[in-house]
């Protein structure tokens, strides 16, 4: 089981070296996870700046991260219905679907949530949320 399961905004901060990656890299050294819907997010980012997706995904994977040290879970049904189910009481904080995935895994797999995102403390869930920075 994974220590810790990673936002979008984890995972970002890790590849581009800003403050928080050390926390993230010490949750991905003892084993952490990220819902597929988080790393469309990252490779989404990629994109954005003119990157490509499917060779951001490779190099991750050929540096040992992607299905190595970091596991990609599936966005399950259960996982679906969690995130539906935490949209009333997230919706002020501004927790988007990728968001919500990412502490339906936490849910699932009873980790902490590491983000980068401040809004999640200020939320009342049943889940731990860390923040990297």
């Amino acid at each position: 089981m994974p220590i810790a399961v990673l936002d979008a905004s984890a995972l970002l901060a890790y590849l581009r070296d800003e403050p928080g990656a050390g926390v993230v890299a010490r949750a991905i050294s003892e084993g952490a996870a990220i819902s597929a819907v988080n790393l469309a997010e990252v490779l989404a980012r990629a994109s954005d700046r003119g990157g490509d997706a499917q060779e951001l995904a490779g190099e991750l994977s050929r540096r040992g991260l992607l299905g190595g040290a970091v596991a990609v879970e599936p966005f399950t049904a259960a996982d679906a219905v969690e995130a539906a189910r935490l949209r009333p009481g997230t919706r002020h904080l501004g927790l988007s679907l990728g968001d919500r995935a990412c502490l339906a895994l936490a849910m699932r797999v009873d980790a902490p949530a590491l983000t980068a995102d401040g809004s999640w403390t200020e939320s009342t869930l049943d889940v731990e949320v860390q923040q990297i920075r």
